[in-house]
């Protein structure tokens, strides 16, 4: 069976795999596939490797041939158009006062058409600024409405951390992110704290989130009374990456234990409970 290879076409955009056929790649070469869209070149961003048992099954699409020094240059020659036609249009929507945020120009490899990326809270009527595009370039323009987290992936930027954007980065697709997973991890819900430059949640939530999971499921949850070895009291904090609980004991001392200082008994019990209630009998004193 053929080889993989990782090919990217856009600098932090999402690494596509490529059966790598007979070709003797490495990381940094350029090769030239066809897609979908048609002919494109592409840079090697995972060296040929074995297709493992979670790759799918479907045939993947192969590497046409390493891309030539000339279609090199034509592809630098296209994103030098790229730059023109964005500068061009950002001149227009500003003349014609069309609500939209432009965010990026792609051209096809091959020249067949020009993809225009931007956002608006709406609806907008580019009909006009079409033409006034089709009138200079004279290639076929597509105009793409995306969304804010899109916009974000493209345009770059420092987050909160003061790393470069993780879409913008590592990051390939977009994941699912809901306020619950703040919340399991104990932020603060304040949305300046957990939304990205994208105005979104941001997608570094779910990096620990399946940890956090794994590990509260034994654990008392706030409010609830235990039993520790240093005697009975109520939990009122977790902190799970220490994997440590503050509880206030009957004494009215406040105390940190690790997990290991939970009573056996009160574990014990706990799953005697769930057992009892999932068959609908009592349990064995």
């Amino acid at each position: 069976m053929s080889k993989i290879v990782g090919v990217q076409f856009k600098d932090g955009g999402k690494v596509y795999d490529f059966d790598a056929g007979h070709f003797v790649l490495k990381e940094g070469d350029r090769v030239m596939v066809i897609t979908e869209e048609g002919p494109a070149i592409g840079c090697v961003r995972i060296e040929p490797r074995n297709p493992g048992p979670e790759m799918p099954k479907r045939p993947l699409k192969k590497v046409f041939r390493l891309a030539t020094d000339e279609e090199i240059k034509k592809y630098e020659q296209g994103g030098k158009l790229e730059e023109s036609v964005y500068q061009y249009c950002m001149q227009r929507i500003k003349e014609r006062s069309l609500p939209m945020c432009l965010v990026g120009v792609e051209r096809r490899f091959d020249g067949s058409k020009i993809l225009v990326f931007f956002t608006a809270d709406g609806r907008v009527d580019f009909r006009e600024l079409v033409k006034d595009l089709v009138r200079k370039f004279r290639t076929r323009i597509e105009m793409r409405q995306i969304g804010v987290r899109h916009q974000a992936k493209m345009v770059g930027g420092l987050g909160t951390c003061g790393r470069p954007l993780c879409c913008a980065s590592f990051l390939n697709s977009f994941g699912t992110v809901t306020i619950k997973m703040a919340k399991e991890q104990n932020l603060s819900l304040n949305p300046g704290k957990i939304s990205g430059m994208c105005g979104r949640l941001m997608c570094c939530l779910t990096y620990e989130h399946q940890y956090y999971e794994k590990i509260k499921k034994n654990l008392p949850k706030i409010g609830k009374r235990v039993k520790t070895n240093f005697g009975e009291g109520k939990v009122v904090r977790q902190n799970i990456l220490k994997e440590t609980l503050t509880v206030v004991l009957d004494s009215g001392e406040e105390k940190e234990i690790g997990f290991e200082d939970l009573s056996t008994e009160r574990l014990f019990k706990k799953k005697r409970h769930s057992t009892s209630k999932k068959t609908g009998k009592r349990g064995v004193r």
